[in-house]
Formats: structure tokens, sequence, C-alpha cells
């Protein structure tokens, strides 16, 4: 009788192809965070992004999230990453005080170098105006300011193993305001609309591409079409500018390699057994 194991390896798709086809089938799920639902494309730079972190797939989906539009990770998971770095020597936080000056310390040290102290208090909230408004602050004031000064005194002390993210718990109370511009946006600098003929040159294209990968027959002749150059660029166009044509053109794409992966399939089903040396003629 086998027994199953607790443990199984992480997926870890192999190329560009796996990484899509991955992306699709999580998307329609239902098991990913909202923000990703239906969203193939978003996957895969979550993927991309958590890989450069020393993250698998799903871990990226579970633990990266774009908040206020900008990607962060969760503060347990930003206190992971460093702990698991080998330039990390020691993370110690701890709360002191009451009232205004409850204050949330945390001290982060990299091998070889001085510690990085970085405080956070009540009254630093207060400030800042993230007590005015109902929420985490409200309720769990201690959480918040511990992850606050996490965030600071990690960033501080290993800004190359975070690349530049922030805490989720901060990025929270970015404004969205914040996020955009402060001058209207002219005329001249706005994407321009395609014309009817645009769209139908565009339209053309995509035909073409789709009939291209319905006539293969094999998964490196498919693997080949879509790791062109062109046709990679093509595939982001219409992802920005016609994103239902560019849902289509994935949908052909992913229903020819699974129709590739059957036929071989039935191929090596199909195969007559090895004859054995009692099965030869004399």
């Amino acid at each position: 009788m086998n027994t199953p194991t607790l443990h199984a390896s992480p997926l870890n798709p192999r190329s560009f192809q796996e990484l899509m086809r991955f992306a699709e089938i999580a998307a329609g799920s239902g098991m990913v965070p909202r923000e990703y639902a239906g969203k193939a494309a978003a996957i895969v730079i979550a993927c991309q992004m958590g890989a450069e972190l020393g993250l698998a797939p799903m871990q990226s989906l579970q633990n990266i999230a774009v908040i206020n539009g900008r990607p962060s990770v969760w503060g347990d998971t930003l206190l992971a990453l460093v702990r698991s770095s080998p330039v990390c020597d020691d993370v110690v936080e701890h709360i002191e005080g009451d009232g205004d000056a409850l204050t949330a310390v945390c001290v982060a040290t990299r091998k070889g170098k001085k510690p990085v102290e970085a405080r956070f208090s009540y009254a630093d909230a207060r400030t800042a105006g993230l007590l005015n408004k109902t929420g985490p602050w409200k309720t769990y004031p201690r959480r918040m300011l511990q992850m606050r000064a996490r965030g600071f005194a990690l960033r501080d002390a290993f800004p190359d193993v975070l690349r530049g993210l922030i805490t989720a718990e901060e990025a929270q109370d970015i404004p969205v305001d914040d996020a955009t511009p402060t001058q209207p946006i002219s005329h001249k600098e706005r994407t321009p609309s395609l014309s009817e003929a645009g769209k139908k040159r565009v339209e053309d294209g995509a035909n073409a591409l789709i009939e291209r990968v319905m006539g293969v027959s094999t998964r490196g002749e498919l693997e080949a079409i879509t790791s062109e150059d062109a046709v990679k660029k093509q595939r982001v166009f219409l992802r920005q500018r016609m994103p239902e044509l560019a849902d289509r053109v994935d949908q052909v794409v992913s229903e020819t390699l699974d129709g590739i992966e059957r036929h071989a399939q039935n191929e090596r089903q199909d195969e007559p057994p090895a004859a054995t040396m009692e099965e030869m003629p004399a």
C-alpha cells in the first residue's frame, strides 16, 4: 500500500509557456486572491517578481499584493524573506511605553555590520494622520506600529534583499491620490484610441497569428512561434489595447497546447507493448 507523502516539491514552471499555462489555470481556479482572479497577465508578473525574491509561484500569489497601485508583501513575509537571507544576522522587535509614547522598535542586524534601529510611536502615527480613519489602526494599533517599524528597519538594513518592496500594511496607508499625477495629462500624452482602420489591422494580425498557432502539430513548433520577439510584442500590445482579442489569442494557444499534449498521450497509449522473448517466433 502506498502511503501519501506530506510534502511535495512546489510547482516550478520551466518556460514562459508553462508559466502562462499555470497563470491561466490559476486565474480561473477560484483559489487565488481576488485581485488575481481572471487576470493571467497579473499572475505572470507576480510570479516573476516572487521568483526574484525566492518565492515559489503559489507563495507569490498569496503574499504579493498590489495596493494603491504599488506591489507590496505582507509584513510577516517581509520578515521571512530577510531571515532566510544568508546576509541576515538577526532581527529583534519589541514594544515599549504607553499612551502617545507607545513605541514599536525593530533592530535589524546584517552580518558584519552595525545594527539598524527603527522606531515608530503612537505619536508618530497621530502626526501622520493614521489614527483618523477606521480600520486596523483603530483596532490593532500595536500591530500596525510593529509593521511600520519593521518595514523601516528592514528596508534600511537589507535593500538588496527586498528590492524596494514595502509592507502591504504600509501600502494600505498611502492615499490613492498619491499615485495620480498632480498636473493634468495633456492630450498628446494620452494614449490615442485606435481608428476603425487601425482596429481592422490589429484584428487581421491577431487572426493571422491564430491561424499560425492552429496550424502547428508539435510543442516545439508552438514554442517557436510564441517565443518570436514580434509575437511577444504583438501579444503585449493586444493585452494593453484590445484585451478581449488578447484573451482569444491566449485561449487558442492554450487549447492548441492541450490538443498537442492529448495527441502525444494517445500515441503513447496506442503503441504496442514490446514483444517478449516468449512471444517472438522461433
